[in-house]
């Protein structure tokens, strides 16, 4: 049995790494705050004080940290895994960072004889809870095989996009697609408000025709009901969409579309919304308009 390490016990995190635990797999954990932490070793983790004594005790480890930054540092920074690593371990990164990240860290953790995946995934929170992920990976195909079974252990739909950072240029293009669906509802629902017309009552027309979409099946309820918390958090939308225009940038791609929803997240954090669900652009919307949904 593999043994599995995980770095990065935040909303989704703790919940990936519940999963694995589930599944049998030994589980040496580590994050910046304890409460996470001791709350998976009563249900039978072991608790490391750093990415590097984690990654000395296990055949694979894990990362889901906010941001580029905060990878790189656990990968390769002081205490990091890069000073933890032996000879056949794998290094799993679940966050979403910029394409060029994953690629620096995979080559300098392969001087160390240590293969790398990015493998962020797609889902929220209901979807780490639930083991219903959609995993995209980068890297080496023999490390995913043997991955395999601890990715399964996490989501259903697992698939190997190609080489290094292959996976983070696939999360962003999925974060393409989620903000301009959130911003396409957010709009389709203010819209047919102003115009005089039971957005609940639109949704129902429009959600088994042309315009259906998992946003359109899952969001219009909780907004109707009042509910605008995560879910998935506007700032980490936004940070997401700071990925992908920093990588547009690199490659030179047309992305104008792309370009304004991030504007509109941005107003999100702007207006102190940054904590609440990234379908929550409804309300940047609503205060253009000055007309709320459930008004």
């Amino acid at each position: 049995m593999l043994k599995v390490g995980y770095i990065g016990l935040g909303l989704m995190g703790k919940s990936i790494a519940r999963n694995i635990l589930k599944a049998g797999f030994p589980l040496v954990v580590h994050n910046r705050s304890r409460a996470a932490v001791d709350e998976l070793v009563v249900e039978g983790a072991v608790a490391a004080n750093s990415p590097k004594e984690a990654a000395k005790q296990v055949d694979i480890i894990f990362t889901n940290l906010p941001d580029s930054p905060d990878v790189e540092k656990a990968a390769l920074g002081e205490n990091g895994i890069i000073e933890g690593a032996h000879k056949g371990l794998i290094f799993v990164d679940n966050s979403t960072i910029k394409p060029a990240s994953a690629r620096r860290i995979a080559e300098e953790l392969a001087k160390k004889d240590v293969l790398a995946l990015d493998a962020p995934v797609s889902g929220g929170d209901i979807g780490a809870r639930n083991a219903t992920l959609t995993i995209m990976v980068g890297g080496d195909a023999s490390a995913l095989e043997k991955a395999m079974p601890v990715f399964q252990a996490m989501g259903k739909t697992i698939t190997h996009v190609g080489d290094a950072g292959a996976g983070q240029v696939a999360k962003a293009a999925n974060q393409i697609m989620v903000a301009a669906q959130m911003v396409a509802m957010g709009e389709l629902l203010v819209f047919s408000k102003k115009a005089g017309v039971d957005p609940r009552k639109v949704v129902d027309a429009i959600k088994a025709g042309a315009a259906q979409c998992w946003s359109l099946d899952v969001k219009p309820p909780r907004l109707f009901d009042g509910n605008r918390q995560p879910g998935f958090k506007a700032h980490m939308q936004l940070k997401d969409m700071k990925i992908v225009l920093d990588t547009a940038r690199e490659f030179d791609i047309p992305i104008s579309g792309t370009v304004e929803n991030t504007k509109l997240f941005q107003q999100m954090i702007d207006l102190g919304m940054g904590e609440l669900d990234n379908s929550a652009v409804v309300g940047v919307i609503e205060k253009l308009a000055g007309i709320g949904i459930l008004d």
